[in-house]
């Protein structure tokens, strides 16, 4: 049995009451942190206008466009939904596979949940089978030679989700796979541009592995080795390997291991925030008690935030990309939420006065993507203090606690195009809590939007 065929045999096959509860309850989790910021999200510059684009194409009315609340087809409705919690860039991400799963997974399966009329059992059955590949593809890779790794993994996981749901055989599920190959695609040059682009390409995956799914449920064949062949993705796209890809599969899931955003920034800045948070608040310091900061990253982070800070051409999503900004907010406010990502608060005069004191130098001996990293902070009072972040805030090792889980997903759901109450946000969390309940997902945002 080839390795595609494998992995269409285990998306199959794998029967819901055999995943372990603790991957179902990380499930839960990931659900409401990613509706949160996609809620957040919803009114992030770009998304208004794609948004509007996408419905005035019209369709049949399958699946919830979140905070909105239209329903348009359900490949649509995945595409938008994926923009829109990828916009903030306050979303999950697998680290060792370098890949945000849960914004194409979760889009990818609630929207075809949707569609089908599936019960919350079988939804958050494929969602954990379809994150857990993602990430797993995302950690096979040798490499990351540019691609933008989160919509180039992203499109296997939401073919495989969709699949699931339209309960496809493992002979279409493998075309699903051969299908969505066709469409593999994503460049991390959107994000060195600092484009708005670049909040859509996990929107293009999620679309496309839809698509796939449901081109396969009509009979349409493709490639059967769509990983290994010869010109498969590991042969076409990033050079990898399969024996890790199924290390484990069925047995050991990857979505334990991912990370929640404590910051509504790239991942690369959330040790520098959290360590500048940390001795301001201990030393009592004000903007004007910091001399200068210093801050050692590895070559990995400065080829996605180490650009000097310069917010003219897109505010938001040049603060989401700097170390600069993301030191400068920490001093001048001790947070970085939703309202610092704001054009007016990323363009407010003291920030830029501030983010000039900020030096960025590559440590070249640091191998790892996102920590550990040395902040050294000169202050009038106290000469140099020195703090270094040895995890990122978020992961297992770092855990955020419940209260900081649920304070993200209010401040998130009370945000964007449609804020939400309180009382109907936290519907929605007994809802997702209970999720074992639903006996159709297409209902589950009844009484919500």
């Amino acid at each position: 049995m080839n390795v595609s065929r494998q992995v269409a045999e285990h998306v199959v096959g794998t029967r819901s009451e055999s995943i372990p509860g603790e991957v179902i309850e990380a499930a839960k989790r990931l659900i409401l942190d990613t509706l949160g910021v996609a809620w957040a999200g919803s009114s992030a510059p770009g998304i208004p206008e794609t948004r509007e684009l996408v419905a005035n194409e019209g369709g049949t009315a399958e699946s919830v466009v979140w905070a909105y609340g239209d329903r348009l087809p359900a490949s649509a409705a995945a595409f938008l939904n994926s923009s829109l919690a990828a916009a903030l860039d306050y979303d999950s991400v697998h680290q060792a596979g370098q890949v945000h799963a849960d914004i194409i997974a979760l889009p990818a399966a609630l929207a075809m949940a949707q569609r089908q009329h599936v019960s919350g059992p079988e939804f958050i059955a494929a969602l954990a089978l379809g994150t857990d590949l993602i990430c797993r593809l995302g950690m096979s890779a040798h490499r990351n030679s540019g691609w933008f790794f989160t919509s180039i993994h992203g499109v296997l996981g939401a073919a495989a989700v969709s699949a699931r749901l339209l309960r496809l055989d493992a002979d279409a599920t493998a075309n699903a796979l051969g299908i969505a190959l066709s469409h593999v695609g994503g460049t991390q040059q959107a994000l060195v541009e600092k484009s708005l682009t670049k909040r859509l390409q996990a929107g293009f995956a999620a679309r496309a592995g839809v698509f796939s799914a449901l081109l396969a449920g009509g009979g349409i064949t493709g490639p059967k080795e769509a990983l290994e062949g010869k010109f498969g993705f590991y042969a076409m796209y990033e050079n990898g390997s399969p024996e890790r890809l199924l290390d484990g599969l069925g047995s050991r899931y990857e979505i334990l291991n991912t990370t929640t955003k404590k910051y509504p920034s790239c991942t690369c800045n959330h040790t520098l925030i959290d360590g500048v948070i940390q001795i301001v608040s201990e030393f009592e310091l004000t903007k004007d008690d910091v001399t200068s900061v210093e801050v050692f990253i590895s070559p990995f982070m400065n080829q996605l935030v180490g650009a000097p800070f310069d917010p003219a051409g897109n505010p938001q999503v040049t603060a989401q990309f700097s170390a600069q900004y993301s030191v400068a907010s920490a001093i001048l406010r001790r947070r970085l939420g939703i309202a610092e990502i704001q054009d007016a608060a990323v363009l407010e005069p003291a920030i830029a006065g501030i983010a000039k004191r900020v030096k960025v130098t590559v440590d070249e001996s640091n191998t790892e993507k996102f920590a550990p990293t040395t902040i050294i902070l000169h202050s009038k009072a106290h000469g140099a203090i020195r703090r270094r972040m040895e995890h990122v805030p978020g992961t297992p090792q770092s855990p955020m606690s419940e209260a900081e889980h649920q304070n993200k997903f209010l401040e998130c759901t009370s945000s964007g195009s449609r804020p939400l109450s309180r009382a109907k946000s936290m519907l929605i969390a007994r809802r997702v809590k209970a999720i074992e309940n639903v006996a159709d997902m297409a209902l589950f945002f009844d009484d919500v939007i």
